[in-house]
């Protein structure tokens, strides 16, 4: 699977549009080579640079298969971010360039777990049933 962006290449800047010091939606996500028999997607980002630890900004599972997620978009039901809210939180790094990665999932079966399940319960009802994986890393700081 490759996980590609319009808005930014992979390492690359992200732009301020997809953070707290723009609109604070989510980009536009490009999903190719899903493996054949997916009946769901699963994305997750997080930012491992946070200074208490991983945060993560977004948890999105039972996505249709599909090509694309949409800028702006909800494309699946949402889990609890590291805030326990149920939403894409913007990247807002206190200091220096952290990195802000999307990792997208192809499970086999569809989760069907309820809105407010944590990542960690995803995870764990991934275990065993992903078909493939792809990640797209951005960076942000401040001030640029």
């Amino acid at each position: 699977m490759n996980l590609t962006s319009p808005e930014f290449s992979n390492n690359g800047n992200l732009p301020k549009k997809f953070t707290i010091d723009g609109q604070g939606v989510n980009p536009e996500l490009d999903i190719e080579g899903i493996p054949a028999g997916t009946q769901s997607l699963v994305l997750i980002m997080d930012d491992p640079d946070a200074p208490s630890g991983t945060f993560t900004h977004w948890v999105v599972y039972d996505i249709p298969v599909v090509s694309k997620i949409e800028e702006n978009s909800i494309p699946g039901t949402e889990g609890l971010n590291t805030l326990r809210k149920n939403k894409y939180v913007s990247p807002a790094p206190p200091s220096g360039t952290h990195r802000y990665i999307f990792r997208v999932y192809a499970l086999d079966l569809k989760l069907n777990l309820p809105k407010n399940a944590s990542r960690l319960t995803v995870e764990k009802m991934m275990t065993g049933h992903v078909l493939g994986k792809a990640e797209l890393v951005s960076l942000y700081k401040r001030g640029r």
